[in-house]
C-alpha cells in the first residue's frame, strides 16, 4: 500500500460514509464537519485520515465499509498507516 492508494481507498470510505444516513450524522457530530467540510476534505489527506480513524473506532463499521468496498478487513489499518500521522512508532 502506498500513499496514493491509501488516499484512494480513504476517499472511497468517505463516499461510503456520506451515503450512510445513520453514521454520517455521528461523524459530523463527533468531528464538527459540515457538508462543505466533507467536500473540501475529500482533497485533504489529513481529513481523509480522520475519516479512517473514525471508521476504525468500531469493528462493525470496519466490516460494513470493507464489505461494501470488497476489501479485506485489515485494509483500513493499512490505509491509515499510509496517511498523515499514521506511522507507528518503533519502540525498540
Amino acid at each position: 500500500m502506498n500513499a496514493g492508494r491509501a488516499e484512494e481507498v480513504a476517499l472511497l470510505a468517505l463516499g461510503w460514509l456520506v451515503g450512510n444516513d445513520d453514521l454520517l450524522p455521528v461523524f459530523q457530530g463527533a468531528s464538527g464537519a459540515s457538508a462543505d467540510d466533507l467536500r473540501a476534505g475529500a482533497q485533504d489527506p489529513a481529513f481523509l485520515a480522520s475519516v479512517v480513524d473514525f471508521l476504525m473506532m468500531d469493528d462493525a463499521w470496519v466490516i460494513s465499509v470493507s464489505d461494501h468496498l470488497g476489501l479485506p478487513y485489515d485494509t483500513l489499518f493499512q490505509v491509515r498507516q499510509n496517511l498523515p500521522g499514521g506511522d507507528l512508532p518503533n519502540w525498540t
